[in-house]
């Protein structure tokens, strides 16, 4: 997580219940993992910046766990900022994704490699669906009430339509590389 994200990460997770830093850390890993990774080192730097501006503040008499359990929660004006985060447009990110630089050079290695790769990918999408159903419904018996589950099932939605999606790629991207190794096999050597 960079720091700007990690900081409304956490005020939107202290949003949804008081937690620990490690419950944080759980509830991103549980929860938001299929469309945002974090580095989970900056939690407590976070934790500790944002309970200096006064947007979290600790719980007294925090229960269960240790003794020494720092349990956050947001503090109205943590609430303030972050509700003001929810209505600004998000910023695009460009994707970095080390498939499609190879696939990009591909014509430098045997199209088995590429192969090999987009197979990969593409059992990792199913596992992503698999994943995401298996959430979806776990959320739905256990979370059925939840005032938020809504909008828990619109990201679990996306994940699903985006795996979907990239497995239909992977099978055109297969189908296109088996048509270039018949035709590398079909082509005369190019004089040099």
């Amino acid at each position: 997580m960079r720091s700007e994200s990690s900081t409304y990460t956490i005020l939107g997770m202290l949003s949804i219940q008081p937690m620990s830093g490690y419950d944080i850390r759980k509830e991103i890993a549980d929860s938001l993992a299929h469309f945002w990774h974090g580095g989970y080192g900056q939690i407590y730097p976070a934790l500790k910046q944002l309970a200096s501006q006064g947007m979290i503040e600790e719980q007294a008499g925090a229960a269960g766990g240790r003794a020494d359990r720092k349990v956050f929660s947001l503090t109205t004006r943590g609430r303030a900022k972050l509700r003001d985060w929810l209505t600004q447009p998000p910023q695009t990110q460009t994707p970095r994704n080390e498939l499609l630089l190879k696939l990009f050079f591909g014509r430098l290695v045997p199209s088995e490699a590429s192969e090999r790769h987009v197979l990969q990918f593409r059992q990792q999408q199913q596992q992503l669906n698999g994943a995401c159903r298996e959430l979806e419904t776990q959320l739905l018996a256990t979370q059925a009430r939840h005032s938020d589950l809504a909008y828990w099932l619109m990201t679990i939605s996306y994940g699903r339509h985006l795996s979907r999606a990239l497995i239909a790629w992977s099978d055109e991207t297969l189908q296109a590389l088996r048509r270039e190794r018949k035709d590398q096999t079909t082509r005369k050597p190019r004089a040099r």
